[in-house]
């Protein structure tokens, strides 16, 4: 069957209620395991692990010795554990976009309308946009200079302007979405070769309004808001093809409308296309990235390069080695999760903003006193750290630290996600729905 009937077929009215509160009729299944009229276990559990997964990302890049002095994915200088402590990361972003997207598809489902659900998306983009341009960009550097960078556009920035777009998107046929989301997803890198201006320093063009947009849109770098004397801004997530990754969350959120075996066999089918797509399609090693694999002097080197995938913007490649196996994670775990590691992660999963704030601010926390307790400077975690000069000589520490600070800094964060899980579980006062 193809993906696109797939997602489509029978999928355009919202969940039925059931007599009992705690149940959604889902695909005309009451009480299908691990679908519920409030949360989606297997959903959760992955936001979560990819989540966790992400405070290691930026636990990393606070205190990791070689963070600033070359990227961990260059196989011409890293080495496997530190390539896979990188590389195991680039799950996080697009599972979060993506499901995002399934969430708001599961809001229909639960009977919003879609009007309700518009005005929804449109507010929480707003204010994710808000977040990032006022609140994330201090709380990463831990300073307050806006001088010379005065905003620093990630996954939440990407997030907001794609929950917008969806808005408006919700209200067309699901087949249009899909349609939409595919040609996105498996076109944009036919835009790879348009290269706008780039400012290289004093006596330089900065770039106009019409390149600055298209770093907006599809190549990461710098642009100036107000003029070559005024501060940066720096956009790390272009908008392309993070919008078209939503709403391919949004059209797989209707297969939670069907039963669940059905369900799950079209996740776990979809899902192994996609890795075998990648596969495919990076071995032709012709299109899908603008990097291209090739032969290094061990094995081991020539995998690495293989599995090397741009995420700024995410290739078609770094998608689909990333989304594939979401999906088949989503149809193996669909039943509901058990034991004490999954409702771990399931807690995580259920406050993804409350969580993206506190590991941020924990990571480079935990940062500051380790360095200070090694006796090395620490004013280089209080500044810009991006764009700023590049750490003392002497400063970070290896891989060990940087598991062992991840793992301490999960274990001071999960009493505070448990309680404010059990706060979002318990009361419906609408800004819950915002944090």
């Amino acid at each position: 069957m193809p993906v696109e009937m797939a997602i489509s077929t029978g999928a355009s009215g919202g969940a039925l209620r059931s007599p009992r509160s705690d149940v959604a009729v889902v695909g005309g299944s009451v009480g299908a395991p691990g679908v519920r009229a409030g949360r989606i276990d297997s959903v959760d559990l992955l936001r979560g692990v990819i989540m966790v997964i992400m405070m290691l990302d930026h636990t990393r890049d606070f205190v990791h010795r070689d963070a600033f002095v070359f990227d961990p994915t260059d196989v011409t200088k890293t080495y496997p554990i530190l390539f896979f402590t990188r590389w195991i990361t680039h799950f996080c972003a697009p599972i979060f976009v993506f499901l995002a997207g399934t969430g708001s598809y599961f809001q229909r489902m639960r009977g919003k309308p879609l009007g309700e659900l518009s005005t929804l998306l449109l507010t929480r983009g707003l204010w994710f946009i808000a977040l990032e341009l006022c609140f994330f960009r201090f709380l990463i550097f831990f300073n307050a200079d806006v001088t010379t960078m005065l905003a620093f556009l990630q996954v939440i920035w990407a997030i907001g302007w794609s929950l917008i777009v969806l808005a408006a998107v919700i209200h067309l046929p699901l087949r249009v979405i899909v349609t939409m989301s595919v040609a996105m997803i498996a076109l944009h890198n036919a835009l790879d070769g348009i290269q706008v201006t780039t400012f290289a320093g004093p006596g330089t063009p900065i770039p106009g309004f019409g390149a600055s947009l298209w770093k907006i849109l599809h190549e990461r770098g710098v642009i100036f808001p107000f003029g070559s004397t005024g501060p940066i801004v720096f956009v790390l997530y272009p908008l392309i093809p993070w919008v078209g990754v939503m709403w391919a969350g949004y059209a797989v959120g209707a297969l939670y409308e069907r039963p669940e075996p059905e369900r799950r066999r079209l996740l776990l089918r979809i899902g192994a296309a996609l890795i075998v797509g990648f596969l495919v399609v990076r071995g032709v090693n012709v299109y899908g990235d603008p990097s291209r694999w090739s032969a290094q002097s061990t094995l081991v080197r020539s995998m690495l390069s293989f599995l090397a995938v741009s995420k700024y913007p995410p290739s078609l490649l770094y998608l689909l080695m990333t989304l594939g196996p979401a999906l088949v994670f989503l149809g193996a775990f669909d039943r509901a999760a058990r034991g004490i590691v999954a409702r771990i992660f399931i807690t995580f999963g259920r406050v993804p903003l409350f969580f993206y704030c506190l590991q941020w601010f924990t990571s480079h926390m935990l940062a500051v006193v380790a360095v200070k307790l090694a006796g090395q400077p620490s004013d280089f975690l209080f500044g810009n750290i991006i764009i700023g000069p590049p750490p003392p000589a002497g400063f970070g520490f290896g891989l060990a630290t940087v598991y062992g600070l991840w793992i301490l800094g999960l274990m001071l964060i999960y009493p505070l996600c448990v309680w404010f899980a059990g706060v979002k579980a318990r009361r419906r006062d609408w800004w819950l729905s915002y944090i």
